[in-house]
């Protein structure tokens, strides 16, 4: 919408003689301007002053331009710059159409038409915990998925879970070794990740001792030993169960789940190709290895001297095998930063062994604890379920306190909505990118930027409606009353949501949309603070309902795209 206003004072820039590229911007103070134009590349032209260039356009914009430019009030010169003011009562008509007519779709664009994209993500473990950490990876997974769907690409969801990997063989040794015979507790999948950082600690303190048994134990398992087999299937079983309920509880969905374990064997296969072609060397000790050092990517095993596989065995045959099965354009791995280098790796193996296909990793930033950083093998990560829990006992109390003579069922209802939007929003309220620190006290506040806050101005829109006694039908909207600055700031916001999703998409980033959420909520509430909305006469009360309900339209929407349910009332 904001570049359909661009366009039209790029037009009008046109018109008064401005030539090439046109780039505009907003300023730094609304009282400047609503829109911006640089004249300083102009200046290097005409070899005259930015500020002069700005004061010849300024005396060329003559009345008749502005007339056939509705969009435009009035501009004004400021120093390189040349600004203009858009009129509030067309930008409402521009705006508040559009979000009538598209309604939640409104911002959605058909840039990836004919395009087939396929999302992988989280790539759980199995026998170890669901920390945090995966938290972020499912969050920022489910509004890429979003994002992609809504800017019209054909997007294939899978995932891929490490089941045969290193850290199962360490999991099912501690079980023989320390719990042979035990029950399994009333939750296995937790109880695993203690029995993997038990392992772990233990592997990592005798480990000249423990390695043939391990090394021993990796190859029972890659060859399905019936000893060892039944304890895997098992144990497995509880961890997918496991996830399989966290997917459910975050509003997962895939077209296809992969296991490590039925690539694994193809990937060995592949590694005999590669030998073959002289793609792959043996190294020191009998390993198998690709020498990527001219790329300045190091060296990369692809089987240990014991003839087991390690992760690039089976990404080899994954990559293969999900082009076979989906026939997609491009295919995308979220994973951690801290997996960026071992991604470059695995897509340069692959273009030597004559893989074509356009492959691209996204990597997202550790989530740490307040006192540093999580890992599994030590066992101090915060479990996904204990925060959910706390978070949840957090809010209860926060929702009963303001609402004593609600039923216990609706704040039920309503405490779990706020939990998982607390979850999902300060997953991704920060730079994609980033390692971010959790602030359980910030997540669960209802002021600044955090879910509470932003779902309490959908709330508080209901609410308007309910006061007025209005439906959200058709409403007869006089733009020409809108026309307080509050007012065109809460436009101006509106306007800019296509631009910030084609900003999300483009750099992969949810963070730009949660921004964006906190930033409308904001704008909305400094209106609501400073113009009645309800307490007007008739047809102002029509107009400022319609902007209401506009906000209310997209602020659902936004959320929507970070999977983010809103409620009625808080």
């Amino acid at each position: 919408m904001m570049q359909h206003v661009h366009d039209k004072i790029a037009d009008l820039l046109r018109d008064i003689g401005v030539e090439g590229e046109i780039q505009l911007t907003v300023p730094p103070n609304p009282e400047l301007g609503d829109v911006a134009f640089a004249c300083f590349n102009l200046s290097k032209q005409l070899q005259k002053s930015p500020a002069a260039v700005a004061q010849d356009l300024m005396n060329k914009l003559e009345a008749h331009h502005f007339e056939r430019y509705p969009l435009v009030q009035d501009a004004a010169t400021a120093g390189p710059y040349l600004n203009f003011f858009i009129k509030t009562s067309e930008l409402a008509k521009l705006v508040l159409t559009g979000i009538a007519e598209q309604g939640e779709a409104y911002g959605h664009t058909a840039v990836g038409a004919g395009k087939k994209v396929l999302i992988e993500y989280p790539s759980e473990n199995t026998h170890k915990e669901f920390h945090i950490g995966h938290l972020r990876n499912v969050c920022i997974g489910n509004t890429l998925v979003q994002l992609y769907r809504a800017s019209g690409y054909d997007l294939t969801a899978i995932n891929y879970i490490n089941d045969f990997g290193a850290h199962v063989v360490k999991c099912l040794w501690g079980l023989r070794k320390f719990h042979a015979g035990v029950e399994p507790p009333a939750n296995p999948q937790r109880w695993l990740g203690v029995v993997y950082a038990e392992a772990s600690k233990y592997i990592k303190e005798h480990e000249v001792e423990v390695k043939p048994e391990l090394d021993e134990l990796q190859k029972k398992l890659e060859a399905r030993d019936p000893e060892i087999w039944p304890l895997f299937e098992t144990t497995r079983a509880w961890s997918l169960e496991g996830f399989k309920k966290i997917d459910t509880e975050l509003g997962i969905s895939y077209t296809r789940i992969f296991l490590e374990s039925e690539v694994k064997d193809r990937g060995q296969q592949l590694v005999d190709e590669l030998l073959q072609k002289g793609v792959a060397t043996v190294g020191e000790k009998g390993a198998i290895i690709i020498d990527l050092t001219p790329y300045d990517l190091d060296i990369a095993m692809v089987r240990k001297s014991t003839g087991a596989g390690v992760y690039l065995t089976s990404d080899l045959a994954l990559a293969e095998k999900k082009f076979q099965e989906f026939p997609v354009d491009e295919s995308i791995n979220i994973t951690g930063i801290e997996q960026n280098f071992y991604f470059k790796q695995l897509f340069k193996a692959l273009e030597l062994s004559g893989f074509q296909k356009k492959m691209t990793h996204i990597g997202y930033g550790l989530v740490n604890r307040p006192d540093g950083k999580m890992s599994s093998r030590l066992g101090n990560v915060i479990l996904y379920d204990e925060l959910r829990d706390e978070i949840a006992h957090r809010l209860w109390e926060a929702s009963a306190a303001r609402h004593a003579d609600w039923p216990q069922e609706k704040l039920t209802a309503l405490v779990k909505t706020l939990t998982l939007s607390v979850l999902k929003f300060s997953m991704q309220q920060h730079e994609a990118a980033k390692n971010i620190t959790f602030d359980l006290e910030q997540a669960t506040n209802f002021e600044g930027y955090s879910a509470p806050y932003v779902l309490y101005v959908v709330a508080r829109i209901n609410s308007l409606f309910k006061k007025a006694g209005h439906g959200r039908g058709l409403m007869v909207v006089d733009y020409d009353l809108l026309i307080e600055k509050e007012e065109k700031q809460l436009l101006l916001v509106l306007a800019d949501f296509p631009t910030v999703l084609q900003k999300a998409l483009n750099h992969h980033n949810p963070a730009v949309i949660s921004k964006y959420s906190f930033d409308l909520a904001k704008t909305f509430n400094d209106w609501y603070a400073n113009q009645l909305i309800v307490d007007v006469e008739a047809e102002l009360q029509s107009a400022r309902l319609a902007l209401a309900s506009a906000a209310q339209t997209v602020l659902t929407a936004a959320l929507g795209l970070l999977t983010i349910t809103t409620v009625d009332e808080m």
